[in-house]
């Protein structure tokens, strides 16, 4: 098995470029990426974009937009492939918190959620994440502050 650093396994899972030995210390494609069909469209040292189709026939909510869940999940998916690309071998990270505003609705249109950093630590990183509509308008605003585990809290994750 060739085992590289998650940064280098998404750059060439966006491009195609992996091979069938080659893993990482993270799970990519992840199992809810993959439901909704969510995908990785541009990754960098604590940044990443993710992006999904959206369509308020299939994410849609009872007032027929799209659902402030899958906003949710876009921006903490941005967020968390985001941090994985700073985590070290042997540690991992969870959640401590996420907040987010909504500020326009969507019916159907490809949203990127785009994160990064506003504060790093060596424990702690908060993020913002902004998640805009294919005109390049803001559909929402989200923070996460994101704890790195390491040692036998990271055990298990």
């Amino acid at each position: 098995m060739n085992k590289i650093p998650v940064l280098e396994y998404i750059k060439k899972m966006i491009v195609g470029a992996l091979t069938e030995d080659t893993t990482t210390s993270m799970k990519y494609p992840t199992a809810i990426s993959k439901t909704l069909k969510m995908e990785i469209a541009e990754v960098d040292f604590g940044k990443a974009t993710v992006q999904i189709y959206a369509d308020y026939q299939i994410h849609g909510n009872q007032q027929g937009t799209i659902h402030g869940g899958l906003l949710c999940e876009l921006a903490d998916a941005a967020i968390g492939t985001a941090h994985s690309t700073i985590v070290g071998e042997g540690e991992t990270f969870t959640s401590l918190e996420f907040k987010i505003n909504f500020f326009r609705p969507v019916w159907k249109d490809t949203l990127k959620a785009i994160a990064f950093p506003v504060q790093s630590g060596k424990t702690i990183t908060v993020y913002n994440c902004e998640i805009k509509n294919s005109e390049g308008k803001t559909v929402a605003i989200a923070s996460s502050t994101v704890m790195t585990l390491r040692g036998d809290k990271a055990k298990g994750r």
